[in-house]
């Protein structure tokens, strides 16, 4: 499968890609982990996506655009994937556009996973990730919290908030979203490639991707 998951941060697409990837070997590609991979790196490109991340700006799309072409002619995305989080504007959308075209790659759909505004405060300002780059596990301090306080149940490194996690941070991300990544569920309304599921619950947004691949 070919799916893009739109949805605010926090929205659950994370979840659902992850689970996803499990029926068909599809790969989860989320912006947001290659460029923390590039910032950990140290590259370049690392170098000039930090500024904007800590900010909580949008990183240019020049960058994004880059990183993704390279990563979609990956070995591993010819038996499907998932984007994460991406586009997030209508000019990447149209970028995105052009380059599958280019790459010869056609999607199957877009899904909006569309969840309460409040749910999403809720669930990021609790959301802790370990500090440990090569394993990153998530957890929550209210749903998920790792056995003991503060130390990841996998590596035993230290769980931290991330600095785009606090409730400011996470509101002017919902904001920026409304504001600039929003819109796109027009776009793809208009391509014909939208289905929109209003659930909390990762297992129903799964059941509704299903049943629409099938139909």
């Amino acid at each position: 499968m070919k799916l893009i998951l739109l949805g605010a941060p926090g929205a659950g697409k994370g979840t659902v890609a992850k689970q996803l990837t499990q029926l068909d070997g599809s790969v989860q590609i989320s912006t947001g982990d290659i460029l923390r991979g590039a910032v950990q790196a140290g590259s370049d490109l690392g170098k000039q996506a930090k500024a904007f991340m800590d900010r909580g700006d949008l990183v240019p799309d020049e960058l994004i655009m880059g990183i993704m072409e390279k990563r979609l002619q990956d070995p591993d995305c010819k038996k499907g994937f998932l984007l994460d989080g991406f586009p997030r504007t209508i000019p990447q959308a149209e970028a995105l556009k052009k380059l599958l075209v280019k790459l010869g790659i056609k999607l199957d759909m877009a899904v909006n996973i569309d969840v309460p505004r409040n749910v999403i405060l809720d669930r990021l300002s609790t959301r802790r990730t370990c500090s440990n780059s090569k394993c990153q596990a998530i957890y929550n301090v209210k749903s998920m919290p790792p056995k003991k306080e503060g130390i990841c149940d996998k590596c035993g490194s230290p769980v931290v908030q991330r600095e785009d996690e606090t409730e400011a941070a996470i509101s002017h991300r919902l904001d920026t979203y409304n504001k600039k990544t929003a819109p796109l569920i027009g776009f793809y309304e208009k391509e014909g490639m939208l289905i929109t599921v209003s659930a909390t619950s990762s297992e129903a947004v799964i059941a509704a991707i299903k049943k629409k691949l099938a139909a």
